[in-house]
């Protein structure tokens, strides 16, 4: 098989589970909870580790923003032997009361974005694997955490999210948005793969408050501390897997 052109990977260099935060940086911290961390490709937004997590072997892989890098990543990711994807990112709270820090698993994602619609009609849903969600959702209780478990939406316009869209989001009632699950959920049902998302409120667009508002860093203080038990639920899941 040649080298994917993107990733830089080739069939034996990553395992059968990947963890795919968003944020190359995002790598480094998942990889500093794990052993035998060795990065094996860096490329563009697309940075990759081999690591151990309580004794499994495992692969952690940046997306970079949004549903077309992420498509890309999955595509290879599959193409190069890994079977099951579990998005670790962060998340916008479409309702009121999910605080910034509070995290939230998906059992769907609304395809606000034009990346799946290129594999698959709009009507198809965009769900994660069963096994996956259970298994985020049993790590987070186990590990003594309070998550939001419902459907969220995946949107490609970050600074077009019009009030109008926003209260529309409210109102089906799901509980946050990002950029990336629609497709990695579409993508890996139709290759045969698992799929799965955790993700930390970084905002709550009904309640004013978005990404960066108040501060010159990203994520608010919160949040970062909160990504850190994320990271900690995700990869308690993946060690079941």
């Amino acid at each position: 098989m040649a080298k994917q052109p993107h990733l830089l990977i080739e069939e034996g260099d990553v395992h059968d589970i990947a963890i795919i935060p968003g944020d190359p940086g995002r790598v480094d911290r998942i990889a500093a909870q794990c052993t035998n961390a060795e990065t094996i490709a860096e490329n563009r937004e697309y940075k990759l580790v081999n690591a151990t997590y309580e004794g499994r072997e495992l692969t952690i892989c940046s997306t970079g923003i949004g549903c077309p890098s992420a498509a890309i990543a999955v595509e290879e990711l599959n193409a190069a032997g890994v079977k099951t994807v579990v998005r670790c990112g962060t998340t916008g709270a479409l309702q009121v009361g999910i605080e910034i820090g509070d995290m939230v698993v998906a059992t769907g994602a609304a395809k606000e974005e034009g990346t799946s619609k290129r594999y698959e009609s709009a009507t198809y849903p965009a769900v994660p694997d069963y096994g996956v969600l259970t298994a985020l959702v049993d790590a987070a209780e186990a590990n003594d955490e309070d998550v939001h478990v419902g459907p969220i939406v995946s949107d490609d316009a970050f600074y077009n999210e019009s009030d109008e869209y926003v209260r529309d989001w409210e109102a089906a009632n799901l509980l946050a948005i990002e950029m990336e699950a629609a497709a990695v959920f579409s993508i890996a049902r139709r290759k045969g793969m698992r799929a799965g998302a955790i993700c930390t409120v970084d905002g709550n667009l009904v309640e004013g408050t978005q990404k960066g508002a108040d501060s010159d860093e990203e994520l608010p203080e919160k949040a970062k501390n909160n990504v850190e038990r994320a990271i900690a639920i995700t990869l308690s899941a993946a060690a079941t897997l």
